[in-house]
């Protein structure tokens, strides 16, 4: 179960601080696209999103985008932010992960991962030795897999808070 818990979860990417991924000993993100930045298939991301992007950019943060999508829907994206990407990277196998870290010039352990997906984000992430941060997607896809998907994440979610409380006390 370990290998689909995230390191850590917040509801919005522009959640995360500068100060907090320092804590983590992280220097650059590995970002999601679909979910994460945008809604699925949006070319445009979230205004709170740019604002957090440029919050990271100040603070010397890497930042790095990483999608299963093909390069005519990832370059444009990236473009419009001025990042770097790896498109068709087959998350959750490891490889796009650490071509990901590796073009930021940093190791698995400074690079975290931030996507809205158990089986894919997280997966990899843990595969690839890079801390993971979860977050809560920007709207529910209507597709038949992706709801799947999110119906078992529920499961593992609900044991992940659980352990989670039980750290804090």
């Amino acid at each position: 179960m370990a290998l689909l818990f995230p390191t850590t979860a917040v509801p919005k990417a522009y959640d995360i601080t500068a100060d907090g991924l320092r804590k983590m000993g992280v220097e650059g993100l590995i970002l999601d696209i679909d979910n994460t930045l945008t809604t699925h298939d949006h070319p445009v991301p979230d205004s709170r999103i740019l604002q957090w992007l440029d919050q990271m950019r100040a603070a010397d943060i890497r930042l790095i985008l990483l999608s299963n999508n093909h390069p005519p829907r990832v370059a444009p994206f990236a473009q419009k932010l001025g990042l770097a990407f790896e498109a068709d990277a087959k998350k959750p196998l490891p490889g796009g992960y650490r071509r990901a870290a590796s073009a930021m010039g940093l190791s698995p352990r400074q690079t975290a991962v931030v996507g809205d997906q158990i089986f894919t984000d997280v997966l990899g992430a843990n595969l690839a030795g890079m801390p993971s941060i979860l977050v809560e997607p920007f709207q529910m896809e209507p597709f038949f897999r992706f709801r799947l998907k999110r119906f078992l994440e529920k499961g593992i979610l609900r044991r992940y808070w659980k352990k989670q409380r039980r750290r804090e006390l």
